[in-house]
Protein backbone atom coordinates (compact mmCIF):
# COMPACT_ATOMS: atom_id res chain seq x y z
CA UNK A 1 0.00 0.00 0.00
CA UNK A 2 1.13 3.77 -1.18
CA UNK A 3 0.48 6.71 0.66
CA UNK A 4 -1.08 7.82 -2.82
CA UNK A 5 -3.51 4.83 -2.99
CA UNK A 6 -7.19 5.13 -4.03
CA UNK A 7 -10.03 4.09 -0.92
CA UNK A 8 -11.13 1.28 -3.55
CA UNK A 9 -7.72 -0.40 -3.47
CA UNK A 10 -7.14 0.10 0.14
CA UNK A 11 -10.74 -1.68 0.71
CA UNK A 12 -9.11 -4.58 -2.12
CA UNK A 13 -6.32 -4.50 -0.20
CA UNK A 14 -7.67 -5.09 3.35
CA UNK A 15 -10.30 -7.54 2.05
CA UNK A 16 -7.45 -9.74 0.72
CA UNK A 17 -6.07 -9.69 4.00
CA UNK A 18 -9.52 -10.39 6.35
CA UNK A 19 -10.07 -13.34 3.37
CA UNK A 20 -6.66 -14.38 3.76
CA UNK A 21 -6.96 -14.63 7.87
CA UNK A 22 -10.03 -16.14 7.81
CA UNK A 23 -9.97 -18.87 4.96
CA UNK A 24 -5.99 -19.51 4.89
CA UNK A 25 -3.50 -19.11 2.52
CA UNK A 26 -5.19 -21.20 -0.41
CA UNK A 27 -8.01 -18.11 -0.42
CA UNK A 28 -8.61 -17.03 -3.79
CA UNK A 29 -10.22 -13.72 -4.29
CA UNK A 30 -12.73 -13.39 -7.81
CA UNK A 31 -14.36 -9.98 -9.07
CA UNK A 32 -18.27 -9.87 -10.44
CA UNK A 33 -16.60 -10.40 -14.06
CA UNK A 34 -14.34 -13.46 -13.29
CA UNK A 35 -17.39 -15.31 -12.17
CA UNK A 36 -19.94 -14.72 -14.76
CA UNK A 37 -17.42 -15.52 -17.27
CA UNK A 38 -18.31 -19.34 -15.93
CA UNK A 39 -21.85 -19.47 -16.94
CA UNK A 40 -22.21 -22.89 -18.76
CA UNK A 41 -23.51 -26.01 -17.70
CA UNK A 42 -19.74 -27.99 -18.05
CA UNK A 43 -18.60 -24.72 -16.01
CA UNK A 44 -20.91 -23.19 -13.48
CA UNK A 45 -19.91 -20.80 -10.70
CA UNK A 46 -22.33 -18.88 -8.38
CA UNK A 47 -22.53 -16.63 -5.56
CA UNK A 48 -23.73 -16.95 -2.53
CA UNK A 49 -23.66 -15.06 1.05
CA UNK A 50 -20.05 -13.91 -0.53
CA UNK A 51 -18.76 -17.06 -1.38
CA UNK A 52 -17.43 -18.51 -4.89
CA UNK A 53 -19.25 -22.39 -5.75
CA UNK A 54 -18.02 -24.26 -8.83
CA UNK A 55 -21.33 -25.83 -8.85
CA UNK A 56 -20.24 -27.59 -12.25
CA UNK A 57 -20.71 -31.22 -10.59
CA UNK A 58 -23.62 -30.51 -8.38
CA UNK A 59 -25.98 -29.55 -11.71
CA UNK A 60 -27.32 -32.78 -12.21
CA UNK A 61 -27.75 -33.78 -8.71
CA UNK A 62 -29.76 -30.16 -7.42
CA UNK A 63 -33.27 -31.12 -6.37
CA UNK A 64 -34.56 -28.27 -8.24
CA UNK A 65 -32.98 -29.01 -11.69
CA UNK A 66 -29.95 -27.40 -13.29
CA UNK A 67 -31.90 -25.05 -14.97
CA UNK A 68 -32.09 -23.11 -11.28
CA UNK A 69 -28.48 -23.24 -11.07
CA UNK A 70 -27.61 -21.93 -14.67
CA UNK A 71 -30.26 -19.25 -14.06
CA UNK A 72 -28.41 -17.60 -11.10
CA UNK A 73 -24.83 -17.36 -12.91
CA UNK A 74 -22.62 -14.01 -13.06
CA UNK A 75 -25.15 -12.63 -10.13
CA UNK A 76 -24.88 -12.32 -6.77
CA UNK A 77 -27.66 -15.08 -6.01
CA UNK A 78 -28.08 -14.85 -2.50
CA UNK A 79 -31.83 -13.79 -2.22
CA UNK A 80 -32.56 -16.59 -4.70
CA UNK A 81 -30.71 -19.02 -2.53
CA UNK A 82 -32.66 -18.05 0.82
CA UNK A 83 -35.96 -17.28 -0.57
CA UNK A 84 -35.96 -20.93 -1.10
CA UNK A 85 -35.31 -21.50 2.58
CA UNK A 86 -32.53 -24.34 1.74
CA UNK A 87 -31.56 -26.64 5.02
CA UNK A 88 -29.15 -26.65 7.09
CA UNK A 89 -27.69 -29.97 5.49
CA UNK A 90 -27.87 -27.81 2.10
CA UNK A 91 -25.78 -25.29 3.53
CA UNK A 92 -23.34 -27.60 4.64
CA UNK A 93 -23.23 -29.04 1.53
CA UNK A 94 -22.11 -26.09 -0.28
CA UNK A 95 -18.89 -26.05 1.32
CA UNK A 96 -17.49 -28.51 -0.88
CA UNK A 97 -18.00 -26.70 -3.77
CA UNK A 98 -16.27 -23.70 -2.34
CA UNK A 99 -13.32 -22.24 -4.20
CA UNK A 100 -12.69 -18.67 -3.00
CA UNK A 101 -14.41 -15.20 -2.28
CA UNK A 102 -15.86 -12.46 -4.15
CA UNK A 103 -14.65 -9.15 -4.07
CA UNK A 104 -17.32 -7.03 -2.01
CA UNK A 105 -16.46 -4.13 -4.23
CA UNK A 106 -17.63 -5.78 -7.48
CA UNK A 107 -21.15 -6.78 -6.80
CA UNK A 108 -23.30 -3.53 -7.74
CA UNK A 109 -25.19 -1.91 -4.63
CA UNK A 110 -28.80 -3.19 -4.04
CA UNK A 111 -31.37 -0.32 -4.44
CA UNK A 112 -34.47 -0.84 -2.30
CA UNK A 113 -37.75 0.05 -4.78
CA UNK A 114 -39.32 3.01 -3.56
CA UNK A 115 -42.56 3.61 -5.14
CA UNK A 116 -43.46 6.89 -7.25
CA UNK A 117 -45.04 9.29 -4.91
CA UNK A 118 -48.48 9.94 -5.45
CA UNK A 119 -50.39 13.21 -5.85
CA UNK A 120 -52.53 13.76 -2.88
CA UNK A 121 -56.57 14.00 -3.40
CA UNK A 122 -57.76 17.73 -2.66
CA UNK A 123 -61.46 16.69 -1.97
CA UNK A 124 -63.28 19.19 -3.32
CA UNK A 125 -63.84 22.25 -0.49
CA UNK A 126 -67.17 23.46 -2.16
CA UNK A 127 -69.71 20.41 -1.30
CA UNK A 128 -68.47 20.82 2.47
CA UNK A 129 -69.09 24.47 2.36
CA UNK A 130 -72.76 24.05 1.16
CA UNK A 131 -73.57 21.33 3.42
CA UNK A 132 -72.64 23.38 6.84
CA UNK A 133 -74.69 26.05 4.60
CA UNK A 134 -77.18 24.01 4.90
CA UNK A 135 -76.94 22.62 8.23
CA UNK A 136 -77.45 26.51 9.60
CA UNK A 137 -80.27 27.42 7.11
CA UNK A 138 -82.43 24.81 7.17
CA UNK A 139 -83.13 25.14 10.85
CA UNK A 140 -83.59 29.04 10.27
CA UNK A 141 -85.82 28.45 7.84
CA UNK A 142 -87.61 25.68 9.65
CA UNK A 143 -88.05 27.92 12.88
CA UNK A 144 -89.34 31.25 10.65
CA UNK A 145 -91.99 29.35 9.32
CA UNK A 146 -93.03 28.32 12.16
CA UNK A 147 -93.04 31.63 14.10
CA UNK A 148 -94.65 32.94 10.29
CA UNK A 149 -97.44 30.30 11.00
CA UNK A 150 -97.76 31.46 14.76
CA UNK A 151 -98.34 35.29 13.67
CA UNK A 152 -100.67 34.52 11.16
CA UNK A 153 -102.62 32.31 13.27
CA UNK A 154 -102.90 34.98 16.04
CA UNK A 155 -103.59 37.42 13.82
CA UNK A 156 -106.70 35.62 12.30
Amino acid sequence: MTAGSSSMESVRYWWGIIVAKTMGDEAKIFTLSQVSEHNQAHDCWIVINGKVYDVTKFLEDHPGGDEVLLSSTGKDATDDFEDVGHSESAREMMEQYCVGEIDPTTIPKKTKYTPPKQPRYNQDKTSEFIIKILQFLVPLAILGLAVGIRIYTKSA
